[in-house]
């Protein structure tokens, strides 16, 4: 959350694909989870490179199970098929709060139906790639939203959930709402279950 962003960022490395398989391997990890800042400025939005990076750890680490955390893409399915081609364990896109909420929590050029069209695309081109998204919570919203929002996820075939406390990253950005009881999330947990999510996580 608290990556600072660049109008014009610098370019690719190259090598990193191969030092973050080399890293991994060095750290014996069993499960490992990926994410990346978005890269809007790069024609293929820096999705092969993506791809190259799990491609390249999963080499190095055979028995590895690799959740790769990726942004919307803008809605561009070509360069979500590059990551779906690379073939990680895990694929998540997070929805981050509910869809009230979205212009003041995102970034405007992310919008709820846009992600939940990349959550569709994953399940539909790849049923055999577990999806998953968060939601994050203390930020305004109702607890019929959030429902809402599971809801949602599962009907485009989401199948991890995980369900967060946002916590003030800096002093800029937005301020903690309220922060959830314990058992409230036990309650979505038991919730999301029931709606048929494969496994949730929330606290």
């Amino acid at each position: 959350c608290s990556v600072k962003t660049l109008r014009n960022p610098g370019p690719l490395d190259p090598e990193e694909p191969v030092k973050i398989a080399e890293t991994i391997r060095r750290m014996g990890l069993n499960y490992v989870v990926l994410t990346t800042v978005n890269r809007d400025d790069l024609p293929d939005q820096g999705s092969e490179h993506i791809a190259e990076t799990i491609r390249r750890t999963q080499l190095a680490n055979p028995e590895l199970l690799i959740e790769m955390l990726i942004p919307d893409f803008r809605g561009e399915l070509d360069c979500l098929r590059r990551v779906i081609a690379a073939r990680p364990a895990v694929l998540a896109h997070n929805v981050e709060t509910v869809e009230r909420l979205q212009g003041k929590v995102r970034d405007p050029r992310a919008h709820y139906a846009q992600s939940l069209a990349v959550l569709a695309a994953i399940h539909e081109r790849a049923p055999q790639i577990r999806s998953k998204s968060s939601i994050m919570l203390g930020l305004g919203e109702t607890g019929e939203e959030v429902i809402e929002t599971m809801r949602d996820l599962r009907a485009v075939g989401v199948d991890f959930l995980t369900i967060g406390q946002y916590l003030q990253p800096g002093q800029k950005k937005l301020k903690v709402e309220s922060f959830v009881h314990p058992e409230r999330f036990q309650r979505l947990e038991q919730d999301g279950l029931a709606m048929g999510f494969r496994y949730v996580a929330a606290g």
